[in-house]
């Protein structure tokens, strides 16, 4: 088999190309680490936000789930839920949200989803709502007894 040089020619040029272009492109910007707040810590971010229109609190558990007790002032958006992409996209990204679940698992893969759609102000719920629980912090409706 016998390669001219004008096909070793244009292959050179063509892998030159691709090195400068691999070489010059920039890493992916890491997305900004998102604060984790304990559950009493969540509880003073909540309470210095009462009445501020700008921060809600995001429960991403199914609506059972929520149904079941929530955090007070909850808004719900189902992780689980193949719309969950298109309903988060319709919050306002201007305002700060503090995200939890039942464990902190959900809501750990949804705030990287979030981040992606250009949310900014966000707080993880360590623990979540297991962990709020635990510490006999306060949840709506009051489960029954």
């Amino acid at each position: 088999m016998r390669v001219s040089r004008q096909s070793v020619r244009a292959a050179l040029v063509t892998l030159g190309l691709i090195v400068s272009v691999a070489c010059t492109r920039q890493p992916a910007k890491p997305a900004a680490e998102v604060p984790n707040l304990f559950p009493r810590q969540a509880q003073e971010l909540i309470e210095r936000n009462r009445g501020n229109p700008g921060f809600v609190v995001l429960d991403v558990r199914t609506p059972a789930e929520f149904a079941a007790g929530h955090l007070p002032g909850a808004v719900n958006v189902d992780f689980r839920s193949p719309a969950f992409q298109a309903q988060a996209s319709t919050l306002d990204k201007g305002r700060s949200y503090l995200v939890y679940c039942r464990t902190g698992h959900r809501s750990g893969l949804a705030l990287p989803i979030l981040q992606r759609l250009g949310f900014t102000g966000l707080y993880h719920l360590e623990g979540g709502i297991t962990g709020w629980q635990r510490d006999r912090l306060p949840v709506e409706p009051a489960p029954a007894r």
